[in-house]
């Protein structure tokens, strides 16, 4: 019983840390586009040298 004492607070101070990384992630704008990452990976990346000989 002394061990809830110990683990219902350190279980509350992870989720406050967790939340309050997922508020600080929507601030800083991480998820603003969802779509351009997704219909990027379907496109060559053409930086580099062309491979044709």
């Amino acid at each position: 019983m002394t061990d809830y004492f110990f683990l219902i607070p350190v279980a509350l101070a992870l989720g406050a840390i967790a939340l309050g990384a997922f508020m600080w992630s929507l601030r800083s704008g991480q998820y603003d586009d969802l779509a351009g990452a997704a219909e990027r990976i379907l496109f060559q990346n053409r930086d580099g040298p062309d491979d044709t000989t």
